[in-house]
């Protein structure tokens, strides 16, 4: 079995239009969301083994607020360049890749690629993961190489709106 959690960074500023994508940080909410949320999905007691993030500054740092709520050492985060505005046949790649003897990986990085991941490997059906929102797909496979197109099935679809105070 393998479960894999995937985490749409939090919202991210658009206060500086100058700014490079790449760098942009988080907003308020985001500053809000992300520790929140991590908080949350750590109360769920579901053990994590790996974090991979996309290097961008929003996606680092909502991973970072994942990472310490989790316990996760630098040994158990990777930055994956190729997540930065991966497209979902990229990000599919990337998960029949993870190293075998982690059964429990969480991926954080950027929408349209999330959503459209999600959709492909359980047939979700999600219209949009939202900033900050996190699903937990489950695989019945022994091997990250034979997760396949609806060979996951969705568990859990959570996000900041969902917790009341939470915008």
């Amino acid at each position: 079995m393998k479960t894999l959690y995937l985490c749409r960074h939090a919202k991210s500023s658009w206060a500086d239009t100058g700014m490079d994508d790449f760098d942009r940080p988080l907003n308020e909410r985001g500053l809000r969301n992300a520790p929140f949320m991590a908080k949350v999905f750590a109360d769920r007691g579901e053990p994590v083994e790996l974090i991979l993030s996309s290097p961008a500054n929003r996606a680092l740092t909502t991973a970072r607020f994942f990472s310490e709520a989790l316990g996760i050492n630098e040994e158990g985060f990777i930055q994956e360049r190729l997540m930065y505005l991966a497209e979902r046949h990229t990000l599919t790649h990337l998960a029949e890749r993870l190293p075998n003897n982690k059964h429990r990986v969480m991926l954080f990085g950027h929408n349209p690629g999330f959503t459209e991941l999600t959709n492909h490997l359980s047939d979700a059906g999600i219209d949009n993961l939202p900033t900050c929102g996190l699903v937990r797909i489950d695989f019945a496979v022994g091997d990250w190489r034979h997760i396949v197109k609806g060979s996951g099935t969705l568990v859990w679809f959570d996000y900041p709106k969902r917790h009341a105070g939470q915008e």
